[in-house]
């Protein structure tokens, strides 16, 4: 893998040509449904057309002949087993999987920050009406330093030790959604590790975004979507469980052929109609979950190789993304008068987005924005960028500020963050006159 950008076509604008944006939409929000090349989406409809010309063959016989190669080249890119590695559509259904399949007992808790992706926090919620579970929710207010994210993270374990309760398993990100900021996952994973409570690592904004090291750093459970970062279609998440775990995850979502029951004296056993996976349980359980579109699934390794062939590889991605993403924040900023969502040690920005403070103050004041209105701001803002300024990057509410995620990627150059600057601003001064209120 090429380690230094060797590609054909500079990055920037001139990157554009390779994908299939409208010419006159201003992509800035990658990190939310990512996109694909269009030497990927060729390959996409190869195998969706494969699929149709012989649907029994493919879906009966041809799933190992296919999804094989395609988990061995993931496995082989992250540095772990193929034997740990199987597809599922997205992060969520990953994280929905491990929590469904683990047998809660009265005093066990799930542990998570206050930054948890919505769906999975609701995922929390469900389990608590169903199962004895608890949870325990760690308030993040951003910017704050990793030893104290780190800190805050291994003190809520132990005081519900000290408590006579048990951290069962914490679920945190690599990269958190909203904020988009860099979080100490390895170091939380160490933690769960020293404390005895499975790491469940929602790596959404994972694999193509961050130089892993899955191999060293050993979570319990780590799911990551292909299709944000990393140039595949959707939907495609990476499920890695080590074979230290497989005992503990029973079933897929939804449970299908590959399940197996534990016997019963005088029950029948119930006929699987597929072929049986040589790899072993594991990977028989997601080899078929129901019948679905697996194209996406077998793209991996063509977006691998348009990654080093046309882009030079993963430190010539991750490094324009970044810097594209941080240097193009703190032009934003320096227009509007405000700043950047990053740390002391700066390591916030270690990623490929980066959270700009909008110029619009929260406050009972005239000319501000009352806390009450901030989620109406926000969905106002939303809405108007797609509809009358044709570009979109995700205004929040966060630590009592009004901010934009600004999603750095090989397409994006320095002047399409100064545009949405110019835009945002016009969008703060209708704010001001209250035009949010009127929709």
């Amino acid at each position: 893998m090429a380690d230094k950008n060797e590609t054909k076509t500079p990055f920037g604008h001139p990157m554009r040509s390779h994908f299939l944006y409208d010419p006159s939409y201003i992509p800035l929000n990658h990190g939310a449904f990512g996109t694909y090349p269009k030497s990927v989406k060729d390959h996409l409809r190869y195998y969706q057309d494969l699929t149709e010309s012989r649907p029994d063959s493919f879906f009966r016989f041809g799933l190992t002949e296919f999804l094989d190669p395609a988990r061995s080249a993931i496995a082989d890119f992250l540095g772990v087993d193929v034997g740990e590695c199987v597809f599922l559509p997205n992060a969520t259904t990953g994280i929905n999987t491990v929590l469904r399949s683990l047998v809660f007992q009265k005093g066990d808790v799930i542990v998570h920050f206050s930054t948890i992706y919505g769906g999975c926090e609701k995922t929390v919620e469900y389990l608590k009406e169903t199962t004895p579970v608890e949870s325990a929710k760690i308030p993040l207010c951003y910017p704050i330093g990793d030893d104290e994210v780190v800190s805050k993270f291994q003190d809520k374990i132990r005081a519900l030790k000290s408590e006579g309760r048990r951290a069962r398993v914490a679920i945190f990100d690599t990269v958190s959604s909203l904020p988009g900021v860099r979080v100490p996952w390895e170091r939380l994973v160490k933690v769960c590790r020293d404390e005895g409570t499975l790491s469940l690592v929602d790596g959404a904004h994972g694999i193509g975004h961050l130089q892993l090291n899955l191999g060293s750093v050993q979570p319990d459970f780590f799911v990551s979507n292909c299709h944000k970062w990393l140039y595949v279609p959707r939907g495609c998440a990476l499920f890695h469980v080590p074979k230290r775990n497989h005992h503990l995850i029973r079933s897929s979502i939804p449970t299908s052929h590959g399940y197996e029951p534990y016997p019963v004296n005088g029950q029948e056993k119930v006929f699987n109609p597929l072929p049986v996976h040589s790899q072993g349980r594991f990977v028989n359980l997601f080899q078929f979950v129901g019948t679905m579109d697996v194209a996406p699934y077998l793209c991996i390794e063509e977006a691998l190789k348009f990654r080093r062939e046309v882009c030079g590889g993963e430190n010539a991605i991750m490094g324009y993304c970044e810097d594209v993403s941080t240097e193009g924040g703190r032009k934003v900023a320096e227009i509007w008068g405000t700043e950047i969502m990053d740390n002391a040690e700066m390591t916030l920005t270690k990623c490929c987005l980066t959270n700009v403070r909008l110029p619009l103050e929260v406050g009972e004041e005239d000319g501000k924005v009352n806390q009450a209105d901030a989620f109406a701001v926000v969905g106002w803002m939303a809405q108007t960028l797609i509809k009358e300024y044709n570009m979109f990057a995700p205004p929040f509410f966060h630590n009592n500020a009004l901010w934009v995620r600004f999603s750095g990627q090989i397409y994006v150059e320095m002047v399409d963050l100064v545009a949405a600057a110019g835009v945002y601003q016009k969008l703060c001064e209708r704010v001001v006159e209250g035009e949010h209120m009127k929709t």
